[in-house]
């Protein structure tokens, strides 16, 4: 459900694009209108389309869209709500890509089968997925649409397990990837999690009904209560019997995804026991024990690089600042600098505090750096605003590597870090002093004494090429590229 971003940057480029979120409910009167809060609360993980299917007792209800979920499902979509009425609705939010927009890819997928109807949202990536629908094609298979979700529907139409459970157990025993999964039946909602865990997924309750979602923040705005965290492998069904829980996959440790804590989850959501807000911070303190600098502000590269900012400010004891603001009013479709203004892009959505940062010794902090273009047009934006001296730390080790699990990233040889050393990407971006947190670092942010590199807790591939989930179709060549939701398969 990736693909590397295309040749012509944008200026989210130093960061890696959104994931999907998902999200699905049983048991309430309400539960289309509640699908779509809880979408809206995880709007953050993507901003392309988003997408519902309910079951109402009779039949299945579905609105599709592009755009936003308030363009979709808002006060100003009037009578959306009704089409997606009923007692169990899943939906799906799809990340931002820098190509058109194609309904046919729009989640939550869609399907008749032998054994009823039923819907899919999708978060992650399928490593084996050009394999799988080569083979699904051979077999006669009809593909609706170009993404690796749709290969999951075919693989569970053509099961011949008893029940849709067992039909999805045999599907997911074919896939290999990260992935977590809401499915909608008639009688069920079920989630599901990949065998490592790579992707997150969270189960809550709202009244008698039973929730599932992306992140914890999408029950705060339902007024839902977390219960835990569907573990690596775990496959749990909601339904008039309550919630339960099945293991069909061998027992294996974990490899949650570190960016999750460093850019993915909102702050307020709580992953792993502890709150986003609080890693992110301690990540910064963490930078600033490993990178200190004789800087008189520490200012935030918003909104990513607040959290880790307060922590570096408090370790260190000099003070922050917000010497950048930012303009939340700039949709992302509307930003599409121009050869004629290169700058059009940073200016729209940041805009440097002169008064803040005239005649001082500046540090920037930011979550990442992916290609480096967004921070050149930054340090430049403050340069410009008087500062004397411009700094930068860094709060995740250098991205040397493509993700291959789920995430917006660009090819390996359009990783600043992959052709640059830290020295080379300082001058190529035009600051002072540049410094990322060591990845040992970042494990002790997390708790953890260091990267154990014989059995690392998590999945940091990004930064050091350890990829825990084997790339089957990379090695067998017939994936060059990363999968799009846009992208045709060849």
């Amino acid at each position: 459900m990736t693909r590397p971003r295309d040749s012509f940057p944008t200026p989210d480029d130093d960061h890696p694009g959104e994931e999907c979120a998902i999200f699905g409910i049983f048991g309430s009167p309400d539960a289309g209108a509640n699908t779509a809060l809880g979408l809206h609360a995880l709007q953050h993980r993507g901003q392309e389309a988003t997408g519902i299917v309910s079951w109402d007792g009779r039949q299945f209800r579905s609105h599709r869209g592009l755009g936003h979920v308030a363009d979709n499902f808002g006060a100003g979509a009037s009578g959306v709500l009704d089409q997606v009425a009923g007692h169990a609705a899943i939906g799906h939010n799809r990340y931002s890509t820098t190509g058109g927009g194609n309904l046919r890819n729009v989640q939550p997928l869609f399907a008749e089968t032998e054994l009823g109807g039923l819907a899919l949202s999708h978060n992650g990536n399928l490593t084996n997925a050009q394999d799988l629908r080569r083979s699904l094609v051979r077999r006669g298979c009809l593909f609706q649409s170009t993404t690796d979700t749709e290969i999951i529907i075919h693989l569970i139409a053509r099961s011949p397990g008893r029940s849709q459970v067992d039909r999805i157990i045999d599907a997911l025993h074919q896939v290999e990837g990260a992935y977590s999964l809401v499915l909608l039946t008639s009688d069920s909602v079920i989630g599901v999690r990949d065998p490592l865990g790579v992707r997150p997924l969270v189960l809550g309750r709202l009244g008698d009904a039973l929730v599932l979602a992306s992140e914890t923040c999408a029950f705060d705005i339902l007024g839902a209560r977390f219960i835990r965290e569907l573990k690596p492998g775990e496959m749990v069904i909601l339904s008039d019997d309550g919630v339960e829980s099945l293991s069909p996959f061998p027992s294996r440790p974990g490899r949650f995804c570190i960016f999750e804590y460093i850019y993915f989850s909102r702050p307020d959501s709580i992953v792993e026991g502890r709150g986003v807000y609080e890693a992110r911070k301690a990540i910064g303190a963490e930078l600033a024990r490993e990178s200190p600098v004789d800087v008189d502000i520490v200012v935030p590269i918003p909104d990513s690089g607040v959290p880790a900012a307060i922590g570096y400010s408090e370790r260190s004891g000099i003070r922050f600042e917000l010497g950048i603001v930012r303009n939340h009013y700039v949709g992302r479709t509307f930003i599409q600098p121009s050869d004629q203004d290169r700058h059009l892009g940073v200016r729209l959505k940041h805009s440097a505090n002169r008064a803040v940062i005239a005649g001082k010794r500046v540090l920037l902090l930011d979550d990442s750096i992916v290609r480096g273009t967004t921070s050149t047009r930054i340090v430049e934006m403050v340069r410009a605003a008087g500062a004397r001296e411009v700094h930068m730390r860094i709060a995740s080790p250098p991205t040397t590597h493509s993700c291959f699990y789920g995430v917006d990233t660009p090819e390996r040889d359009k990783l600043l870090a992959a052709r640059f050393s830290v020295e080379e990407i300082g001058r190529e971006i035009g600051v002072d002093s540049l410094a990322f947190v060591s990845i040992d670092g970042l494990y002790r942010a997390m708790g953890e004494a260091g990267r154990d590199a014989r059995s690392p807790r998590f999945c940091d591939a990004c930064f050091t090429g350890d990829y825990p989930i084997r790339l089957r179709d990379q090695e067998e060549g017939v994936a060059p590229k990363q999968l799009s939701l846009l992208s045709e398969f060849g």
